[in-house]
């Protein structure tokens, strides 16, 4: 039976993968440090539930993958098969106030993580970049062949660093690693200072919504499901070093996304304009045809689906 480690694995997109993973009668170890960037009891609901649910194979590890001598004591456990690497330090805009944290967790915490994989000798290695590393970038879809991308946070940039810190392992040590570039990941448990989580929220309590900009940025947002699908064929089919776009390939503007959130409460929102803030992109259009040809990748939830979905997970939430 395979072992699966997954970094993070008690956040939004985590706790998701676990579950169908341990579905898939996969034994998984998460590890997470419950870092305080949101709730951490958000993440330990998270991981209480899968523990109930899979007892005999799911096992927590509270650890911070910075720590070289933890990991060795989790890489020490059991035979890992497969370290799919979510942890990160998220969020475009916190990177511009705190940029070394974010060079820390992200780049110094992935060469930290692929040093114990070369040591423990794991050949299969999953890392979760992000949209964020193709910038303001005006060539649409965004293409995996494109190699003039600049990112323009602290964060992208040590996504990218990250995708270049893996391609020079696989080089190095043969590790097979697919670099996953997330297009705004949106669904159930997601994080509640992202949009649509925050948006749904104050549409809920009757406060005003902060809109940087005209509400013109268009983003490929994607629902978990699809994610989780993109990230299981990763695991499943990949081999050597690729980097995959994941996202729906369909853009939808920020007034647009108000107003399926509006529809899904039947209210209207109280909307507050703002300048936009550094660091945000006009667009970001993920172009999948490599995820659908190598990964088996077809994602399904429209927008208008998802956010339903959304809504009605956060009224039961919130009851």
């Amino acid at each position: 039976m395979s072992t699966i480690l997954v970094t993070g694995g008690a956040g939004f997109i985590g706790s998701h993968l676990c579950e169908h993973l341990l579905s898939d009668g996969i034994k998984v170890i998460c590890l997470d440090n419950f870092d305080s960037f949101y709730d951490p009891n958000i993440k330990i609901k998270n991981t209480e539930s899968i523990a109930n649910k899979f007892p005999d194979l799911f096992e927590l590890v509270t650890g911070d993958i910075r720590n070289p001598e933890h990991l060795n004591e989790v890489f020490q456990k059991k035979p890992i098969d497969v370290v799919v690497h979510l942890a990160a330090r998220a969020g475009v805009r916190p990177s511009i106030s705190n940029p070394l944290l974010y060079q820390d967790v992200n780049i110094r915490g992935t060469i930290v993580l692929l040093e114990a994989c070369k040591a423990y000798g794991i050949k299969n290695f999953i890392f979760a970049s992000s949209s964020s590393v193709y910038g303001e970038n005006q060539r649409v879809p965004f293409s995996e062949m494109d190699l003039d991308i600049q990112p323009i946070s602290p964060y992208g940039a040590t996504k990218r660093a990250g995708e270049l810190l893996c391609y020079s392992y696989h080089y190095l040590y043969g590790i097979n690693i697919a670099c996953l570039r997330i297009f705004t990941a949106y669904g159930p448990r997601q994080r509640p200072e992202m949009a649509i989580h925050k948006f749904t929220r104050l549409i809920d309590q009757g406060e005003k919504i902060p809109i940087y900009g005209d509400g013109s940025t268009r983003r490929d947002y994607t629902y978990i499901d699809d994610l989780i699908e993109g990230i299981l064929g990763a695991i499943h089919h990949h081999q050597g070093f690729e980097v995959y776009n994941l996202g729906e390939s369909q853009t939808t503007s920020l007034k647009e996304l108000i107003r399926l959130i509006e529809t899904a409460f039947g209210t209207k929102a109280n909307i507050e304009l703002l300048e936009l803030q550094p660091g945000d992109v006009s667009v970001t259009y993920a172009d999948i045809t490599k995820a659908k040809q190598m990964l088996k990748y077809q994602p399904k939830v429209k927008m208008e689906e998802g956010i339903q979905r959304f809504v009605e997970w956060y009224q039961d939430e919130n009851r």
